[in-house]
Formats: structure tokens, C-alpha cells, sequence
């Protein structure tokens, strides 16, 4: 089957148009993927699980962003943390420095860089005495208390005495 110049040009325009067309449906999908990743919520307060190989015992530490706390002879002072919103997969990250406090006060770095809730095992502190994980980021917004009874009006069949 041989194809005449005409034919060519409309068989190469097709093809051009067709190319184009799925370049820009690859460019929207990539733009949408990367704006929805995009979206995070940046939170006051991260939460980590802090270990004492010592005595086996694990705390809570809430620390808001930009202070230091100290556990044990580490000092732990978060950067950043980031949740995503509810509708969207769980991802939580927090940026965090760790320096151990030797004996004489010299502090030495031994941790800075991004851990991650989900994958504690590859991403926390691993020292010999004391191991820190991230768990979560939380809001300083007051929790809203549940409804009671107490607070409820009376039901309007209620006798009063």
C-alpha cells in the first residue's frame, strides 16, 4: 500500500496532534499528583515515643516545634512537623535535630534529617542507651469535651418536683 504526499502530511499531522494530546494529559496528571502531595498541614507540636533501654520504659514527648527537650543525656528539638488532611493517606513527618549531652556538657550531634510515623524502624534514633521515634504531630486546639448528660436539657415529658 503506497501513500501519496497528501496522505503523508495528514497521517504525520494525526500523529503530531495525538503526541500532543497525550503530552498534556501527562503534564495535567503530573500537575494534579504533585498538588495533591503538596498538600500538608503544618502542626505546633510533635509527638515522639522515646525509649530508656535501661529501665524498659517508653514516654511521650510533646514538644513544640522549635524548643528543646531533654530526655535522658539526649536533647531532642523538632523543626517542623507535617500531617496531611484526613481525606488523604496518613503521612506524618517532622524535620528533627538530636545531640547527645556528654558528661562534661559538650553536645554532640547525632541526629538531624526527616523521621517518619510510618516507618519508625528506618527512620529514628538509635543510641545505646536511649532510642526516639516520631508518632505524630498534634494542633494546639483544646479537645472538644463529649456531651453529657449533665450539661443536656431536661426532656420536655420531664416532671419537675
Amino acid at each position: 500500500m503506497e501513500m501519496d504526499a497528501g496522505e503523508a502530511m495528514t497521517t504525520t499531522r494525526n500523529s503530531s496532534e495525538g503526541c500532543r494530546w497525550l503530552l498534556a494529559l501527562v503534564f495535567a496528571c503530573t500537575t494534579f499528583s504533585i498538588s495533591a502531595q503538596a498538600q500538608k498541614i503544618e502542626n505546633p507540636i510533635a509527638v515522639f515515643a522515646a525509649l530508656d533501654k535501661v529501665t524498659a520504659r517508653i514516654s511521650p514527648l510533646e514538644i513544640p516545634i522549635g524548643e528543646t527537650v531533654r530526655f535522658g543525656a539526649l536533647t531532642v528539638t523538632p523543626r517542623v512537623c507535617y500531617t496531611r488532611p484526613p481525606t488523604e493517606p496518613p503521612l506524618t513527618s517532622a524535620f528533627v535535630e538530636v545531640e547527645e549531652v556528654k558528661l562534661s556538657g559538650e553536645k554532640h550531634r547525632i541526629f538531624t534529617g526527616w523521621m517518619f510515623a510510618h516507618s519508625p524502624g528506618l527512620h529514628a534514633v538509635e543510641h545505646p542507651v536511649f532510642d526516639v521515634w516520631l508518632t505524630s504531630c498534634k494542633t494546639n486546639e483544646p479537645e472538644q469535651p463529649a456531651e453529657s448528660l449533665e450539661n443536656s436539657p431536661p426532656p420536655s415529658n420531664a416532671r419537675s418536683n
